[in-house]
């Protein structure tokens, strides 16, 4: 039976069914609180929009909620490892199981079990639906929660360099010369990166070359002078090739596009370890569920009489959030380039499943 991690199958339905109803409450119960908390912040942003009402707000729950899905899942996960594991060991089942000759592992096989499904499921939801929930919602936000264009591919909040010029866009849609712009700022820049002038301006199109800005209003840092120009063409050598190539939000991106942009930064001599943290992170992400199970155990074993079942609980919670804080602090460092890309998105996974696996087996096996 040691040699069997599913010695029993009624045993192993008995402690999946019961992990996985405890997950869906507790992450029913997680985004339900935290939708209606981002709702209060965010509906007035939302109604000012001309022509926004109960639809649109509607429509940025359907948006909201699958990447709060995407990021409390493993958190919810935890908390019902947590609850799962505290109310068998103050029934006795965990003390009847390993009476019957079950060590610590093969109790934890049917949650572990269920949570590499979970994870599975978490990965697939991410690709599927999270990063084209995500992209829409960081357009419409850069649109004030205006009306939205039906080109698809729409991106928020980019930005280009042209010398010591800058180009800033709150969105950007469509592919090619017919790539448009909303929210477009231009800075000219002298030496020292001292700004020459600015101009805003509703709408950019491409020029052939350049950025032909709509409604444009100019200030002249030399002067002080504001004026109102129909059109200015800026950035003469910014071509939508460029663009399309810097304009890259991996959180918006499924694995394979993410990917091929990396392949097309690196064949143009660009900086891509962000990028790879960030695509390595889509796979140890949703994988950290798998990890809460055998972070929680410990709320599992020790005698519900012996007063420590509380305190248990309480290591078993820090181990869960102290995984969540190192695993975003290596990701920032990756960002940054302090980190190799690769040891940033899996060596909080790999630490803490050493660390999971220590405690278990020092106090259990």
């Amino acid at each position: 039976m040691q040699l069997d991690f599913f010695p029993s199958r009624t045993l192993t339905l008995y402690l999946a069914k019961l992990f996985v109803v405890r997950i869906v409450a507790m992450l029913a119960v997680l985004v339900l609180v935290l939708m209606m908390l981002d709702l209060l912040s965010t509906s007035g942003k939302i109604l000012a929009a001309p022509g926004n009402g109960q639809g649109e707000l509607w429509t940025y729950v359907t948006l909201r909620v699958p990447q709060l899905v995407a990021r409390f899942l493993p958190y919810s996960v935890l908390l019902a490892t947590i609850i799962a594991l505290v109310t068998l060991n103050q029934n006795s089942e965990v003390i009847a199981m390993k009476a019957a000759g079950l060590s610590a592992h093969q109790v934890l096989a049917p949650l572990l079990l269920t949570a590499a499904g979970v994870s599975a499921i978490s990965f697939a939801f991410n690709e599927v639906v999270v990063t084209r929930a995500t992209a829409t919602l960081k357009a419409w936000e850069a649109n004030d929660f205006g009306a939205m264009p039906e080109e698809s591919g729409v991106r928020a909040n980019v930005y280009f360099t042209e010398g010591n010029d800058v180009l800033t866009a709150a969105s950007l849609w469509g592919t090619g010369e017919n790539i448009r712009m909303r929210g477009v700022t231009w800075y000219r820049r002298g030496e020292g990166s001292a700004l020459i002038e600015q101009a805003r301006a509703q709408t950019a199109s491409y020029a052939a070359p350049g950025w032909r800005l709509e409604q444009v209003e100019r200030f002249d840092v030399a002067t002080v002078d504001t004026t109102r120009l129909d059109s200015l063409v800026v950035a003469r050598g910014l071509t939508p090739a460029r663009i399309e190539l810097e304009s890259v939000d991996p959180d918006t991106l499924g694995v394979v596009p993410l990917y091929r942009s990396i392949m097309a930064y690196e064949e143009s001599g660009r900086q891509t370890d962000e990028l790879r943290a960030k695509w390595w992170h889509k796979f140890s992400g949703p994988l950290s569920a798998f990890l809460m199970p055998l972070l929680g155990a410990i709320a599992a074993f020790g005698l519900a009489r012996s007063g420590q079942l509380f305190l248990r609980a309480i290591i078993a919670m820090a181990l869960g959030f102290a995984y969540f804080v190192i695993d975003n602090a290596a990701l920032a460092m990756g960002s940054f380039g302090g980190y190799p890309p690769f040891l940033a998105a899996w060596a909080p996974f790999f630490l803490f499943l050493l660390v999971g696996e220590t405690v278990l087996i020092r106090t259990e096996e």
